[in-house]
């Protein structure tokens, strides 16, 4: 028998209402009024033969609806006159005005503290209300902390190129932490005020609450393809101050020298060993050592094979070698070493996992030094260690260029699953003693 379950109820309503405000859509429209309202929401309602057969319910479902609070006007419809006689039933709620309608939905404290929070950007800058209204949830998330990021996107604007660090950034309340926690906002910020002149005084901008430093958990994105072309700054932060002008720490590359004779190779001078005898007598034992790239790209170390492993245990693990340094390429970080001339003179080893980013990897290094070869990178390692294998959650789609035909072979039929799905064999498994037996 048919049951007022077939019928939209006071509840569903809401529920329409608060899923689109979960949506933003009600906040955007109170922000940026589109004329949607007076809203018309229409309501199931019985049909004639549903209350011939279930008069009782109808009745107690439309009493729910005729006893509800007036944040909306009920429409109402005439069913039942050949039947049981003319009966008006519930068949639309009509909102005047959307601020009805988040009465409605219980968010009504919620949106005049956006409300505020909007006005007040708005006083910075009429474009930054029209930010607001596009991303009404982040601005009810950000509260007062989005008029924090509108002082550092102001002041951004119209410094381009500040050439200081983030954290000599001096706008009361905009720390290191907060641009961390916000750099998508900024940004944001940035691109709208950037598109018109002129922009106001950052010190316009007036807080009436203290910093909430919500948190944005938004990463950035850095296409791939870049990061040989020049040196990429790795982190979201430090990215950020790259697009912004502002000086962020530089690369860092790691090595060892896997040769504790290197000073007796007969390649150097006898000046030459002088002058890196005294610099390696200041450094004592280390051998494991990190320097900013630039000073990289200056090194004079006798050294004739490089090993470029992307895996700190393999790094740490490879063994002592004449004339060998081991140097830790961290993934796609590889291009710290772009400017690094004197690797051309080395044999260089890249040692990446077998999988389509590993030999994506390899593809791109080449641009910069194309005589690297692979090691550890052939189809018999990944077979000999088939129990191994792992899955490659997001198997690159990349089409190399400077591959040799039997790498070009591998990663083909790593990327079309000849294997089975996403084959994966990362380089920190494979059976040490076949490791030493291939080292160069």
């Amino acid at each position: 028998m048919p049951t007022d379950s077939r019928w939209t109820t006071l509840a569903e309503l809401r529920a329409q209402s608060v899923k689109a405000w979960g949506r933003g859509t009600l906040l955007r429209e109170l922000l940026d009024p589109s004329g949607a309202y007076p809203r018309r929401r229409a309501v199931k309602k019985p049909t004639a033969a549903e209350l011939r057969d279930s008069y009782a319910a109808a009745r107690t479902w439309a009493r729910e609806w005729f006893d509800a609070d007036g944040d909306f006007t009920l429409e109402t419809a005439e069913i039942g006159r050949t039947t049981i006689g003319t009966n008006l039933v519930p068949a639309a709620a009509v909102f005047a005005r959307v601020e009805d309608e988040i009465a409605f939905a219980g968010k009504t404290r919620d949106s005049l503290r956006a409300q505020a929070v909007a006005e007040k950007l708005a006083a910075v800058d009429p474009v930054l209300h029209a930010w607001a209204a596009n991303r009404p949830l982040e601005l009810l998330r950000l509260g007062d902390s989005a008029l924090l990021a509108a002082r550092a996107a102001v002041w951004l604007a119209a410094n381009p190129h500040p050439g200081i660090f983030v954290r000599q950034l001096s706008l009361p309340g905009v720390h290191t932490k907060f641009i961390e926690r916000h750099r998508q906002t900024v940004d944001e910020m940035v691109i709208a005020l950037r598109a018109r002149e002129p922009i106001k005084d950052p010190a316009s901008v007036q807080l009436s609450a203290t910093d909430d430093d919500a948190a944005l958990a938004v990463p950035d994105t850095v296409a791939a393809d870049e990061l040989l072309g020049a040196v990429q700054p790795r982190t979201p932060a430090a990215r950020f101050a790259r697009r912004h002008g502002f000086t962020h720490p530089p690369e860092l590359v790691r090595f060892r020298l896997l040769d504790g004779r290197c000073l007796d190779n007969p390649g150097v001078d006898d000046q030459s060993a002088d002058h890196l005898s005294a610099g390696l007598d200041l450094l004592g034992a280390a051998r494991d050592i990190t320097v900013t790239s630039e000073v990289f790209r200056t090194l004079n170390l006798p050294v004739d094979t490089v090993i470029v492993t992307e895996n700190l245990v393999n790094f740490l693990s490879l063994p002592d070698r004449p004339g060998t340094m081991a140097l830790f390429g961290a993934g796609y970080g590889v291009s710290a070493v772009r400017d690094a001339s004197w690797l051309q003179d080395c044999a260089v080893f890249y040692w990446g996992d077998l999988d389509t980013h590993g030999f994506r990897i390899l593809d791109l290094l080449r641009t910069v030094h194309p005589h690297v070869s692979s090691l550890l990178m052939d189809a018999e390692t990944l077979l000999t260690h088939r129990a191994e294998w792992v899955t490659e959650a997001s198997p690159a789609r990349y089409e190399p260029v400077r591959l040799t035909p039997s790498e070009s072979d591998l990663y083909r039929a790593l990327r079309d699953n000849h294997y089975g799905p996403g084959v994966r064999l990362e380089q920190e498994v494979i059976r040490w003693d076949w490791v030493l037996d291939r080292l160069p």
